[in-house]
């Protein structure tokens, strides 16, 4: 009978000795066999095989195949699953076979089912896995990571430096001889000044400086090709360029253009420059191996020179620091060394230069000592009395020159100076109270000159002598010298000086009852326990003050009342009016002082002070002037303040009363008087009322005349 032919069937030699053979495993047979047939070996196919295809790789049998007519398939990826047609199997035999060369890099296993199934009966075994291996070929060449690599290497580096790291990578099996990779430098340009200048690690790839003498300013570039081979170097290659920059480093010391420099400089100066030195430096311009930097190393222990870069950074300017004297050095040799701002990359020699400075002569004004000279004197000192002695000292001591004085500022003209000496005297009398003095101290600038040319005399010599007055303070004890009631006392104290100046204080003084060695009056103690006591008293007082007040208010309006008007409501003569009583003569006290002041209201030019002396501090009053031409205001201002000094006696010495006006159209009243009268009848008095009797008696002679 001849059966269908399967799709994946090939024909095979099945008694190929070559191709392994596979069972089916058992179970219940002699251990022997359960072994055999449980451990299902892998299948190992090299890839990159060239055929010819379809390849005979392996073939399964069942054991049933004896008794049985069995039929033989596999199922899964690389069969009938994707990528499906890679592995076929014969359906008689069960020989399996690849149907086109395998690539391990896109997959390195396979595994599928083997089944076998009896004719007309089923299966008759239980599917099988094959596992399928592809072996590894060396078909991959290593790739480096970069087709050109770039670095930098320091002209001064040693050997041993690492410069830079190359890498590659194999696709094929890892850990084994296809992708074990080694690297080679194959090529070096230039080959200067030696063609080994960098090593390379075969197996890292780290390069490195063989030997040194890289020099940036003659190949400041070299070109490296580089290999990585697999096989363990024996194999294929991979090709990579790497490019290397010689970088500058401080290698190349500055160097002085010349070894000496000579300058004059004038004394006294400050911040001048002294000369100024160059360099020159091979390494690369404008980075910090290039740019210079001095220091004076010798023959400045005073600190009198400063040297800083000049802005090129090629050049060392040296300045004074401070100024020079040329009493005590005429010249100055300094020694200034040269670096760079970095340090030397290479053992390398310090340039130096040396400088020499010689110092000019100039005149020097005088110099006082002390600068300040303070001196304390009355101020009523004679004319032509010696204040005090005041000398400077001519630094030019080799001038051999004369130093003179004279008074540069002398406000008040108090002062004059002997031009030889130095010997200050007063020129006219003193004033501590003047205007030009200033918290008890009078100022005047002296000068001295010596006798040679120096144009900023003036500025220089400007030194200071200070007449200074002190005053000490005297305390004032107060004694009572009679005995008085206890009470509030105001006391005006007046304090006068030696001259004839003087001036009023008011003082309030408290008498009362003293006990104890501190004198403490007792009625100023305050106790905690003592304060009902206090707040009582405080509360009679204020009830009593209240009584008063009402018993003054009830007698004015009883006073209202017993008033009669002066005329009759219908009298035609309106034109005079009723005034208050002024009373019954000195005992009567109750006034009111507001109608004297109504008339102050309208003229604000004019002082009011009441007739009781007010508290107000005293006003100040200006001092006796020096100039003879301020004594008008000088006795203008006292006016003034004595108008407004309260405590100026006598009290009631200068008063104001009201104003009526600039004038009026009546008449004097003077000219009323019995002489003028004439006939004129003055009985008419008599019915006014008998306020007016007496006058009328007086002048009409009435019976009190005749009397």
């Amino acid at each position: 009978e001849v059966l269908p032919k399967d799709p994946y069937w090939c024909e095979a030699n099945v008694n190929d000795p070559q191709v392994p053979v596979l069972y089916f495993p058992k179970s219940g047979e002699g251990q022997r066999r359960r072994k055999r047939e449980w451990v299902i070996p892998d299948i190992n196919v090299p890839e990159n095989n060239r055929g010819p295809f379809p390849l005979k790789i392996s073939q399964i049998r069942s054991s049933e195949d004896k008794i049985k007519k069995i039929y033989y398939s596999i199922t899964g990826p690389g069969a009938d699953q994707p990528p499906a047609g890679l592995f076929t199997m014969d359906r008689l035999t069960g020989v399996l076979y690849v149907t086109q060369p395998l690539d391990r890099e896109k997959q390195a296993k396979y595994m599928f089912q083997a089944h076998a199934v009896a004719e007309s009966s089923g299966n008759a075994e239980e599917p099988m896995e094959i596992i399928v291996n592809v072996i590894d070929q060396n078909d991959n060449k290593p790739v480096f990571s970069q087709d050109t690599y770039l670095g930098d290497v320091p002209e001064s580096s040693l050997a041993g430096f690492e410069v830079i790291t190359v890498t590659a990578t194999d696709a094929d099996e890892p850990n084994t001889d296809n992708s074990d990779i080694r690297y080679r430098i194959i090529s070096q340009h230039p080959q200067l000044p030696s063609d080994f200048l960098f090593v390379i690690n075969p197996v890292t790839g780290v390069i490195r400086v063989n030997t040194p003498g890289l020099d940036r300013e003659k190949y400041p570039q070299y070109t490296l090709v580089v290999h990585a081979v697999d096989g363990m170097g024996e194999g294929s290659h991979g090709e990579a360029k790497v490019i290397l920059t010689v970088t500058d480093s401080n290698d190349n010391a500055p160097l002085y253009n010349q070894p000496t420099y000579e300058a004059d400089v004038e004394e006294n100066q400050v911040g001048v420059v002294v000369t100024t030195m160059s360099v020159t430096d091979g390494d690369e311009p404008h980075t910090p191996a290039w740019n210079a930097k001095f220091k004076i190393v010798s023959g400045d222990p005073g600190g009198l020179f400063n040297v800083t870069t000049g802005s090129n950074k090629q050049e060392g300017i040296i300045t004074t620091a401070k100024g020079l004297d040329f009493e005590k050095n005429s010249k100055h040799t300094l020694l200034v060394a040269v670096e760079n701002e970095v340090p030397f990359a290479v053992p390398l020699p310090t340039s130096t230069a040396t400088v020499v400075v010689i110092v000019k002569d100039v005149n020097e004004p005088p110099v006082f000592d002390p600068v300040t000279k303070v001196v304390s004197k009355p101020e009523n000192i004679p004319v032509n009395s010696e204040v005090t002695t005041y000398t400077a000292t001519d630094p030019d001591t080799a001038r051999k020159q004369t130093v003179t004085y004279k008074i540069i500022s002398d406000p008040a003209g108090w002062l004059n100076v002997s031009k030889d000496k130095g010997v200050i005297r007063v020129k006219s009398l003193m004033d501590r109270e003047s205007d030009f003095v200033r918290d008890s101290k009078y100022t005047a600038l002296i000068g001295a000159y010596d006798n040679g040319k120096h144009d900023l005399l003036c500025l220089i010599l400007l030194q200071c002598y200070i007449v200074t007055f002190y005053f000490a303070g005297t305390g004032i004890i107060l004694n009572l010298a009679t005995e008085l009631p206890s009470g509030e006392y105001l006391v005006v104290l007046r304090v006068a000086d030696n001259q004839g100046l003087e001036q009023d204080s008011t003082v309030q003084a408290t008498v009362c009852d003293c006990r104890g060695a501190d004198a403490i009056c007792q009625d100023r103690i305050v106790t905690v326990g003592g304060l009902p006591m206090i707040l009582g008293i405080l509360g009679g007082i204020l009830l009593l003050l209240m009584l008063l007040l009402l018993l003054l208010l009830f007698a004015r309006r009883r006073k209202g009342e017993k008033r009669e008007p002066l005329l009759q409501d219908d009298d035609i003569r309106d034109n005079i009016y009723k005034y208050d009583e002024e009373g019954g003569g000195e005992d009567d006290q109750d006034y009111d002082l507001s109608v004297l002041h109504r008339g102050l209201d309208n003229r604000p030019e004019v002082f009011r002070n009441d007739v009781v002396p007010n508290f107000m501090p005293a006003p100040q009053y200006r001092p006796r002037p020096a100039n003879p031409e301020e004594i008008g205001n000088f006795i203008d201002d006292n006016l003034k303040a004595a108008d407004n000094d309260p405590t100026a006696p006598p009290y009631d010495s200068l008063l104001v009363f009201d104003y009526e006006g600039g004038g009026s159209d009546a008449g004097s009243l003077s000219s009323l008087n019995s002489s003028s009268s004439g006939d004129q009848d003055y009985n008419c008095l008599s019915e006014w009322g008998p306020r007016f009797k007496k006058l009328a008696d007086m002048y009409g002679g009435g019976e009190d005349d005749m009397m």
